[in-house]
């Protein structure tokens, strides 16, 4: 008797939280792997090679999630991308807010310095505030922003945009004049097909691109991603 009821707190205030969580994705979110299998997916923040440099809050798992309008659109951009010989590869769909948390104390602690050459070697940490890359709330966590990049099917290789994704700075924007004309065109190809289907791009972020009619506008998710 006395162990039931260990097991019954334990399910009450332990486990239930994360099948909730686990409810919430599958009432509100799309997996991306069950609309496409040729889609990519490589979730940086569920590794700890990121800004960051550790696994982020909330991902748990290598998954993709998304609102069914954006999986819906992001299939079709896909369909129109392998036509021309491109896959898409994702490295971030919802994102929970406690993920978004993580980022907020990672920013403050202004003596974690250890990822800065990679990822930020021109903007002081201070700055990332307000230079816009890191933010309070993010539009990912509404469940219809993606990051993405595109991969030759030929090759099997990430095309080359000019920075990797999650480099912070000005040569990020989408349209610095500053990156080689290769880089620039595979920019393009990326957004022209986005664009397509109904997706804008943040204009700092080359990778960055998120559904005009998303249905959950004013919320934010926090979701365990497992």
């Amino acid at each position: 008797m006395k162990n039931s009821f260990v097991f019954y707190i334990l399910s009450t205030f332990i486990l239930c939280p994360l099948a909730k969580a686990d409810k919430g994705i599958n009432k509100n979110l799309v997996d991306i792997a069950t609309l496409s299998s040729s889609i990519q997916i490589d979730m940086k923040y569920a590794y700890k090679e990121n800004f960051v440099g550790s696994r982020i809050d909330g991902y748990l798992s290598n998954k993709c999630y998304l609102s069914k309008p954006a999986a819906e659109k992001l299939f079709k951009v896909q369909n129109e991308l392998k036509i021309i010989g491109y896959n898409i590869k994702i490295f971030d769909c919802f994102r929970p807010q406690r993920a978004v948390n993580h980022f907020m104390r990672w920013a403050h602690d202004l003596t974690d310095l250890k990822t800065k050459f990679e990822y930020y070697p021109e903007v002081p940490k201070n700055r990332l505030f307000e230079d816009g890359y890191i933010a309070k709330k993010s539009g990912h966590s509404r469940g219809s922003t993606v990051d993405l990049t595109l991969v030759s099917i030929n090759s099997g290789k990430e095309l080359d945009m000019g920075t990797p994704f999650d480099f912070f700075s000005t040569l990020s924007n989408t349209n610095n004049p500053s990156i080689t004309k290769e880089a620039l065109k595979n920019r393009m190809i990326l957004k022209t097909a986005m664009e397509k289907f109904g997706f804008k791009n943040y204009s700092k972020e080359w990778w960055h691109y998120t559904l005009i009619n998303e249905p959950f506008k004013n919320q934010y998710f926090d979701f365990v991603i497992w």
